[in-house]
């Protein structure tokens, strides 16, 4: 791959450019989505609409877009120079990366039981994002991140890890519990309860927040605190969207359940 890196940019100073464009870029798309979603939900799931494109299966949905992310990093990692991947620092911080992006592409989608299809719309931009953004991480985190040899003993980089892991059991833990509301060939809605729902309402978007901003105060770049960034606006935002659906569709929601923030929110 260094040679396909080799023709796009004429030089390390040049990519290293591009890549903090992407990160200021992405940190632009979240404020657009933010105004964006104040008036409409991201069209997947339940709210899923045929006006965004035909429907495409969940499985093979989940399956396709989260691919990205895992397999270009990998190339990056496996087929790529990748001058910084002996350094203890970059090698914790994309492990995180990867055990995300493990279970999200290649265990998750095999385990969603029913679902709606994903409009095609959704399905192409959250494939495209994955690209995009995987190859931002993945490449500066792998050539260009620079950090001390006693950063890995740093208040921010414990601090962060000790969020993402705890944000990365929370996110799988609630996915788990969301998996298990419905026996075998059921397809209607439940109030999901144990975990961290019992104190909120989208406990899964709960603990994918916390990871990534762990992972972004743990790796202190532009690049993942953009990350961390727009998936706070997208998920706070379907977080809330839930908390009224679910109070608008049983009469017997716990009514001290908050939408996202135990206690508080």
């Amino acid at each position: 791959m260094d040679s396909i890196l080799s023709k796009l940019f004429a030089s390390e100073t040049e990519e290293l450019y591009v890549l903090d464009c992407l990160a200021y870029f992405m940190i632009f798309m979240a404020a657009c989505t933010f105004i964006t979603l104040l008036f409409e939900n991201v069209p997947y799931g339940r709210y899923a609409t045929s006006r965004y494109g035909f429907p495409v299966n969940v499985k093979f949905a989940w399956f396709v877009q989260e691919l990205p992310a895992f397999l270009v990093p990998l190339c990056l990692v496996l087929w790529t120079s990748a001058a910084k991947t002996t350094h203890l620092p970059n090698q914790l911080l994309l492990v995180m990366y990867f055990c995300h992006y493990v279970q999200r592409s290649l265990i998750y989608p095999f385990l969603i039981r029913g679902g709606k299809s994903t409009p095609f719309a959704s399905f192409a931009l959250a494939f495209v994002f994955c690209i995009y953004n995987g190859y931002m991480q993945v490449r500066y985190l792998s050539h260009y991140a620079e950090y001390s040899a006693d950063w890995v003993t740093s208040p921010c980089f414990i601090t962060g890890s000790a969020l993402w892991l705890v944000g990365w059991l929370v996110n799988i833990h609630s996915d788990h519990i969301l998996r298990n509301l419905r026996k075998p060939g059921e397809i209607s809605y439940k109030i999901p309860t144990g975990g961290l729902f019992e104190y909120v309402s989208g406990a899964n978007f709960f603990g994918e927040i916390t990871e990534w901003a762990g992972f972004a105060l743990a790796a202190h770049s532009v690049h993942s605190a953009s990350f961390a960034i727009f998936t706070l606006i997208v998920l706070a935002s379907r977080a809330f969207a839930h908390h009224r659906w679910y109070l608008q569709k049983f009469e017997d929601y716990p009514k001290s359940r908050k939408a996202l923030i135990p206690f508080v929110l």
